[in-house]
């Protein structure tokens, strides 16, 4: 009888554990669910849509300290379905890259500098602001056109010093723009691939200059000479 009750025991003790993990499985995989559901309806379009683009309107390099320092302007419209995708609470980052290439006509040109930045924008629900997040930076702002219009203007990112570049050389400069498609969710990833709604970018946008020393109060300082630019 003891052994019996001991079997019986044993079997409603494997049986709550079965259980546990079947409830825990199905659980995990109505989140998968729902978290798919819900790209499903971000990415899915009511009907065949143009890659929207961004546009470099200028870019500069500016002189800070023993540095250069970017500033760029950019143009671009988030499509409804990105604005939705914000609002919903799914965070957008956006990657902005930058190099210096110095031209040599007997072989390929050489990479002087190369650096990339993310820009992170997203809605909290619970303080009903849009924030704009570079590294531990963070700006908040009442709506999303006020967030959109600083993401649009890359003010003073120091992306070079001054002892990476030699006097009289010609080098050209380059930075873009682009959604980070890599930096959404899995879920998401697969879908926008996919989508052209969610392909927002720019091409290079290219500017040449030289670096000169010139004569100031018997001080030799060194300038920018731009030469040309070109998109």
């Amino acid at each position: 009888m003891t052994a019996s009750s001991t079997r019986c025991l044993a079997s409603s003790g494997e049986s709550r554990k079965t259980r546990g993990r079947r409830g825990g499985l199905a659980c995990h995989w109505r989140r998968l669910a729902q978290c798919l559901a819900l790209a499903a309806g971000l990415v899915a379009g009511a009907g065949p849509a143009l890659a929207d683009t961004i546009e470099v309107v200028s870019a500069s390099l500016e002189s800070v300290d023993d540095n250069y320092a970017l500033n760029a302007r950019f143009d671009f419209d988030l499509s409804p379905r990105l604005e939705e995708a914000i609002n919903k609470g799914l965070p957008l980052y956006f990657l902005i890259e930058f190099e210096l290439t110095r031209p040599r006509w007997y072989w390929f040109d050489e990479k002087t500098a190369a650096q990339s930045q993310t820009i992170r924008i997203s809605y909290h629900a619970l303080t009903r602001q849009y924030r704009i997040s570079t590294g531990s930076l963070h700006q908040g702002f009442a709506t999303l056109a006020e967030a959109v219009s600083i993401l649009k203007n890359l003010r003073n990112w120091v992306v070079l010093e001054k002892a990476q570049v030699q006097r009289g050389q010609t080098y050209q400069a380059g930075v873009r723009m682009r959604l980070d498609l890599t930096q959404l969710p899995k879920p998401f990833q697969v879908s926008a691939l996919t989508n052209r709604e969610w392909t927002l970018a720019s091409d290079w946008y290219r500017f040449n200059f030289a670096f000169v020393e010139t004569e100031h109060d018997g001080r030799a300082e060194r300038e920018i000479k731009v030469e040309r630019e070109t998109k």
